[in-house]
């Protein structure tokens, strides 16, 4: 595997700020010198901002040296997967076709909540084409390679915001989350993720993929700055018709009250079928150092998985259409084949779908009446090789990059909270394990991944 330098954390950076010790330009120019040495075998960035971050990094400098008050993110170094608008950009959504799209005239939101926390952007990152991706191979612009071996896979769609964080590159990113965008890369990288509640962030200013599915969120190497992130990221948005107008405690001091008290069961049944050993060796890990005894049987889970591809499919094909229509030929070809089968779903099936997702929400409302989180396996493998097809679980080959997403599919389908924790493996790449809770409930996810980051898993 090739090692690579831990960062500083983005607390112990924003805290090296605010007391002078170091100064936030210095902090920015050598995360662009790592950038520029190390990311043509990484493949994680698509864009640099150099001038912008230069520009934004002596703003903080210049905020500390007048004594105003520093942002909880001061000179923190960050990037965004290229699906974010950021001003002066095309936003590329990982496509040949929006990269030729005029500049954005402003920021995605959720940049401009980074900004305002006193955090400078380095650029934009490598993401699967349309977000339709869960492997991190993207057709134009090369894959992102794992930084703990870059002959495998970071996963997708948000491939290049876990691999920018793994390599060091930057202590946190964002991403995007619609069947495991997030979940699956942390896995494959060794990283923390949150994909918060449906609704939960405000999705203004990024490019759509599947609108009733789309989470964005943070990727981080620890579970303190994944709250400190997530904390600035938090706010309503009358703009995007689904974020939600809720007031929640900062989960930056959620985290402090650990598991102790919560009601932990583990996902039986169909998560544990069809994944290899260590998939579930890594989840029992989890398990036995919460106390967690108690499984659960989550029913009619591989429905909610199909249910999930006919509406991904559907919705994602109903955006493109005049796309496929007028530049066919400039799509990678496996996604262009993906929305063209959406195109010809008939429209029963997905009416059909929503029915049954309704019902879902349902069947996971009644579990979290008795349990307050859930743990089931993030993916059924490690990360695979790069240009891999398909893999061998229990006997039998199956196709991998639809594979990928088993474990995933079926929790964001209803637009649930969910923490992706890392469990190494030693001597072999992670594995990750999905840290589940009812809708709103960050707090519980970030409690119980503290509590596992506390025990030392990621380490292995």
């Amino acid at each position: 595997m090739t090692a690579s330098p831990a960062p500083r954390s983005a607390a112990a950076i924003a805290g090296a700020v605010a007391s002078g010790e170091i100064s936030a330009e210095d902090i920015a120019r050598a995360a662009l010198d790592r950038i520029n040495a190390a990311d043509r075998e990484i493949g994680a960035f698509t864009d640099l901002t150099r001038d912008r971050a230069l520009a934004e990094a002596k703003a903080v400098d210049r905020a500390r040296a007048e004594g105003r008050p520093l942002g909880p993110l001061a000179g923190v170094p960050y990037a965004v997967k290229n699906l974010y608008a950021i001003s002066g950009l095309s936003t590329r959504a990982g496509s040949r076709i929006s990269a030729a799209d005029p500049p954005a005239r402003e920021d995605a939101l959720l940049v401009q909540r980074m900004t305002a926390a006193g955090a400078v952007l380095l650029g934009a990152l490598n993401m699967g084409e349309y977000a339709y991706d869960f492997t991190g191979e993207n057709a134009h612009y090369g894959p992102s390679r794992n930084p703990l071996d870059t002959t495998r896979m970071t996963g997708g769609s948000s491939g290049g915001s876990a691999a920018a964080v793994a390599a060091g590159f930057v202590p946190v990113s964002l991403g995007s989350d619609t069947n495991g965008s997030i979940r699956v890369p942390a896995a494959f990288c060794g990283l923390y993720g949150l994909k918060p509640t449906y609704g939960r962030l405000p999705r203004t200013g990024t490019f759509p993929f599947c609108d009733s599915l789309d989470h964005l969120g943070p990727f981080a190497r620890s579970v303190a700055d994944l709250a400190r992130v997530y904390d600035a990221l938090q706010g309503h948005d009358a703009s995007d018709p689904v974020c939600a107008p809720r007031v929640v405690e900062p989960a930056a001091a959620a985290i402090a009250k650990g598991h102790e008290g919560l009601r932990i069961a583990v996902a039986s049944g169909y998560f544990r079928a069809d994944a290899e050993p260590g998939a579930l060796a890594a989840l029992d890990r989890a398990a036995n150092a919460l106390g967690a005894t108690e499984e659960v049987d989550i029913p009619r889970a591989a429905e909610a998985r199909a249910a999930a591809f006919l509406i991904t499919n559907a919705e994602g094909s109903a955006l493109h259409l005049e796309r496929l229509r007028r530049r066919p030929a400039d799509f990678d070809p496996d996604t262009r084949d993906r929305f063209l089968a959406g195109a010809l779903l008939p429209a029963s099936w997905y009416v059909s779908a929503q029915r049954f997702r309704r019902m879902f929400e349902h069947t996971m409302a009644d579990l979290f009446r008795r349990h307050d989180v859930i743990l089931a396996p993030s993916t059924p493998t490690s990360a695979p090789r790069l240009g891999q097809k398909t893999l061998s679980i229990g006997g039998k080959d199956v196709p991998l990059r639809a594979h990928m997403g088993i474990y995933t599919q079926p929790i964001s389908f209803v637009g649930l909270p969910v923490a992706a924790v890392p469990v190494g493996a030693p001597g072999r790449m992670p594995y990750g394990v999905q840290v589940i809770a009812a809708p709103w409930r960050e707090d519980l996810c970030l409690r119980v991944a503290s509590s596992l980051e506390a025990a030392g898993l990621d380490n292995g």
